[in-house]
């Protein structure tokens, strides 16, 4: 199996990954998933395609992930993930797609508007 790769975006956070057939060794950055994402749950997260289609164990995965903060980049590294096994093998769509891992969220930070202390936010309103 030659590599395939896939990107996946989440908030301000760019995940590029890169899946060749190997052990089941998921490197971030040069660094190791645990040493990256101390969180279990994040951890969890990352890793929840390959758990749902049971090929956890039969893929190399080496990432370049950046921007955003750790949730973000841990659910941009799923929907690249996600995405790259659907490359792989098209007929696992249908699975991922049922729990919600080929959908990018599109929610994004509302810009801060002039005048006001935030994007929705107004200072105190003074009658007199």
């Amino acid at each position: 199996m030659e590599v395939v790769n896939a990107i996946g975006r989440r908030k301000a956070a760019v995940a590029r990954v890169f899946v060749s057939a190997g052990s089941g060794k998921v490197t971030i950055n040069k660094r190791e998933l645990e040493n990256y994402f101390p969180s279990t749950i994040l951890q969890y997260i990352v890793k929840q395609p390959l758990n749902k289609l049971g090929v956890a164990e039969q893929y190399d995965i080496k990432v370049n992930v950046g921007g955003g903060g750790y949730k973000g980049q841990a659910e941009a590294l799923r929907l690249a993930i996600a995405r790259a096994l659907i490359k792989i093998n098209p007929e696992d769509k249908s699975a991922l797609r049922k729990e919600g891992f080929v959908t990018r969220d599109p929610r994004e930070v509302e810009r801060k508007k002039p005048g006001q202390p935030k994007a929705r936010k107004r200072f105190q309103f003074s009658k007199r």
